[in-house]
């Protein structure tokens, strides 16, 4: 009798032990991230250099982490300077440095005659939710594939926040935080401004998160949505339909209803430091969040990047580090 006590209990612990692990088998993170940064190092999209520096490997707690994070203490070769050092994945390293090199920059001289020098950032990697709110799934934040820029810092001392010079600053402090957010709805795929909602009412955030495709290539939620003469209307590629006027569950602020749109009544003035006219600028798929329009002068912004023909982003959608030379 005893024998077959014991033969039962260890069957049945037996039985537990590999429904358990089963049961509590850890939730696995998205191929395509790790694909992602993959591609980019093949691509030499970023070099490591005394300000991009290669770091271990992040695993976990769960699916947080990045199989190739960068330790990033600078943009553009050292000459723009983050205020603390962020973990940032490939991809997202890319993209930054081709925002600021080739519509930050820009603008910057544009409108002030200044370079920005230094960009805070009020994070980037982070285990954790969207919006740290535990009923959302986890944020790009923890994949090292988003970060929350804050203030920008020029060269002769200037500072232009996004908490203040959105709705409070002068003429030219609200015309270059818009265009500075208009062209990184061409680089990154999720772009949230003050005015979005009221989680991103001090600084603008900036992920590559897949959002799917539409009719005009790859899915970008950009809000508030810039004027059309910052960012005209896409062009469609084929004959889908058009995507639904979704909110994706992307990092915006769940309660509360409809997410809150800015409105700049003032007309802003043309930038001091005259430019050549630009191209028009090609536009990817947007979330309608529309802002009124802003009459400004026409600034050179980058096309969207390109999708491959299978729809996936991440292959040759994070260009843009230029090979050092």
């Amino acid at each position: 009798m005893a024998r077959r006590l014991l033969s039962l209990a260890i069957t049945t612990g037996l039985a537990l032990l590999l429904a358990g692990c089963g049961l509590f088998k850890r939730e696995e993170r998205a191929a395509w991230r790790g694909q992602a940064e993959k591609a980019c190092l093949a691509q030499k999209q970023v070099t490591p250099s005394a300000y991009v520096q290669p770091a271990k490997a992040i695993d976990g707690p769960g699916p947080c982490g990045l199989d190739f994070p960068f330790k990033v203490t600078a943009l553009s070769e050292g000459s723009v300077a983050f205020n603390t050092t962020q973990t940032l994945g490939c991809p997202l390293t890319a993209a930054l440095d081709e925002w600021v090199r080739d519509v930050v920059q820009p603008i910057a001289l544009a409108r002030f005659g200044q370079p920005v020098t230094q960009v805070d950032t009020m994070g980037a990697y982070s285990c954790r939710p969207i919006d740290g709110h535990r009923s959302n799934r986890l944020s790009e934040h923890a994949f090292g594939n988003a970060v929350d820029v804050s203030v920008f810092r020029f060269a002769d001392g200037r500072s232009v926040s996004l908490a203040r010079g959105w709705t409070k600053g002068d003429a030219q402090e609200k015309a270059f935080l818009r265009e500075a957010q208009a062209g990184a709805c061409n680089i990154f795929t999720t772009v949230l401004a003050p005015g979005s909602d009221a989680n991103h009412n001090d600084h603008l955030h900036l992920d590559l998160a897949m959002h799917g495709q539409t009719s005009t290539g790859p899915r970008r939620i950009c809000k508030p949505l810039p004027s059309p003469q910052l960012l005209p209307a896409p062009q469609r590629r084929d004959n889908l339909p058009d995507a639904p006027d979704i909110d994706d569950d992307i990092d915006v602020a769940q309660a509360g209803g409809a997410s809150r749109s800015m409105s700049l009544a003032a007309a802003l003035p043309p930038a001091p430091i005259s430019k050549a006219p630009a191209q028009p600028m090609r536009s990817a798929s947007l979330a309608p969040a529309p802002m009124a329009p802003i009459p400004l002068p026409p600034i050179p912004l980058p096309p969207p990047r390109p999708m491959t023909r299978e729809g996936v982003f991440a292959y040759d959608a994070t260009a843009t580090i230029r090979p050092r030379r």
